[in-house]
């Protein structure tokens, strides 16, 4: 009896060791075919059915709901009106059917806390972790793309919402993913700047440069400076009204744009293409008279009098109040294109006014020209805004910023200016400039910012920069137009992995991506460009 029992139990044995061998050797679900722009770091197969939304369903907090309340309510008015279903938010722990927002320490993917986030999407429910409302933010935005496009209509769908299986873990390559928007050649309303966030903050983009002051506008209320808005805004390219922000519409914008995840760096141009505040403050010129207003498309050439203590009473004034109004960490300077400076001159402006924003808690950004100056602020950001292929003295400025333990912002302007024209644009198109261009698509696509200078690599780089200049730019359907698609191949370069080396990243396996995304936009109604070299 012993002996068979003892027999009976080895057989056992080996038939669950032989089951359990089967079970390692059968392979994972493969990763479904989600077409997400920026592409994720890792999509993974999931077992089991997709996910669907159901009347009961629910959107959990799990964390502190006053860093994770915007991405809920964002994430809510999204899915409330397609589905017709309550979707109350509540805090606590998910149940089968839910949708989990989970933040919490050591949620996040190992060594990318400031912005990773994991979701994972099955029959069960769908729960986005991460270690900040930034993270969550972009899972937000990720299970936005797993929807249908309809979606986006914001009206009742006749069929259910369905997410596939899946599993994701995902971090931005770089820090710093920027769109810059040139309010002062054509000034474009609160709600204009506002529906642009809504586009760029789809495509993970978390920064908004403002251009707020140039030849052409000065467009941010400065106190004790009135006539900086009551003259110097009322004009723009072209001669057009012009316009401008109060100090508590821009402060409302970028209320706006914090919750959705996008910070906003804020520029008044200086010493260079101040025409506009020169014709509000004649003081501020060397020989005491105002210009007439300044509309040609192209830049005047002026510059604050080097001179002049009341220009440097309002340099001053203009950083200081930007600072207060902006939360971000960042302050923008310009610093670009000064004419008729010495060079002793305009390395002190800079230094001044960059010491200013320090003391203010702000880590400065400049153009590349700043890299003049070889006794910045620690840490100071150069704006680089050359070719693909850097001159002598690009590189010698940009190393400037380097010496100095600063960081580049990546712009180059033949491959990341959105002002540029499409090569396939219409021949009565005004829209775009051609000085660096025409740039496409897979332009857009295929470079990488640590191979621009030798020896630059992913830790110098704080991220990329996609300008768009208003010349030629007077609605919000231009913008659109100039900034999409490409704004697409830019947000890929500048979040998802580096291609391996000697390698280019594969356009091919792009663009059908970006067309996809691109549904949801035509669901929303941006005026994107068809662009030609797409698989539409």
């Amino acid at each position: 009896m012993k002996r068979r029992t003892a027999w009976v139990l080895a057989a056992l044995l080996m038939a669950s060791a032989t089951a359990w061998a089967g079970a390692a050797l059968i392979a994972p679900p493969p990763a479904p075919a989600i077409a997400i722009v920026p592409q994720p770091v890792e999509v993974i197969g999931v077992r089991g059915d997709a996910f669907q939304l159901d009347r009961e369903a629910r959107i959990v907090i799990d964390g502190d709901p006053r860093e994770a309340g915007a991405v809920a309510r964002l994430l809510a008015d999204l899915l409330r009106p397609a589905s017709g279903f309550e979707l109350p938010i509540v805090r606590g722990e998910a149940e089968p059917g839910d949708i989990a927002l989970v933040l919490a320490a050591g949620e996040a993917p190992d060594g990318h806390v400031a912005e990773g986030y994991r979701l994972r999407a099955d029959e069960s429910g769908v729960r986005i972790s991460a270690a900040t409302a930034a993270g969550l933010s972009n899972g937000m935005q990720s299970l936005r793309q797993l929807l249908p496009a309809a979606v986006e209509r914001g009206l009742l769908l006749s069929s259910p919402l369905e997410v596939v299986a899946v599993e994701i873990t995902d971090y931005p390559r770089f820090a710093y993913r920027s769109a810059m928007l040139d309010v002062a050649r054509h000034f474009f309303s609160v709600a204009e700047v506002e529906r642009f966030i809504d586009e760029i903050a789809m495509l993970k983009i978390n920064t908004l440069h403002l251009h707020l002051a140039n030849d052409h506008g000065w467009r941010i209320e400065i106190e004790g400076w009135p006539l900086l808005t009551d003259v110097g805004g009322l004009y723009e390219v072209d001669g057009g009204p012009g316009g401008f922000y109060t100090q508590e519409e821009f402060a409302g914008i970028i209320d706006y744009a914090a919750e959705r995840n996008v910070t906003i760096v804020p520029e008044a141009n200086m010493p260079g293409h101040v025409h506009a505040a020169l014709t509000a403050y004649p003081e501020l010129t060397c020989n005491g008279v105002a210009p007439q207003p300044h509309t040609p498309a192209a830049g005047g050439g002026s510059t604050l009098c080097p001179t002049s203590v009341d220009a440097e009473r309002l340099a001053e004034d203009v950083i200081r109040q930007l600072a207060a109004l902006t939360p971000g960490p960042y302050l923008h300077l310009g610093g670009d294109e000064v004419f008729g400076y010495t060079e002793e001159e305009y390395t002190y402006f800079m230094e001044l006014t960059s010491g200013v924003a320090e003391d203010e808690g702000k880590t400065v950004v400049g153009w590349q020209e700043v890299g003049a100056s070889d006794a910045l602020p620690i840490g100071t950001i150069g704006q680089y805004w050359g070719s693909t292929v850097p001159e002598e003295l690009d590189v010698a400025l940009m190393e400037s910023f380097l010496d100095q333990g600063g960081a580049i912002v990546m712009s180059p302007s033949d491959v990341a200016y959105l002002d540029q024209v499409y090569p396939d644009r219409p021949a009565d198109s005004r829209l775009g400039l051609s000085w660096a261009g025409p740039t496409d698509v897979a332009e857009a696509y295929s470079w990488d910012p640590a191979r621009i200078f030798e020896g630059v690599g992913d830790d110098q780089v704080l991220g990329i920069e996609a300008p768009l200049w208003t010349e030629t730019i007077t609605s919000i359907d231009d913008i659109e137009f100039m900034a999409f698609p490409r704004l697409g191949s830019l947000a890929e370069v500048g979040w998802s992995p580096a291609p391996a080396s000697g390698e280019h990243r594969d356009f091919d396996e792009f663009s059908p991506r970006l067309v996809t995304f691109l549904e949801r936009f035509e669901e929303l109604d941006v005026n994107f460009h068809r662009s030609s070299d797409l698989p539409w």
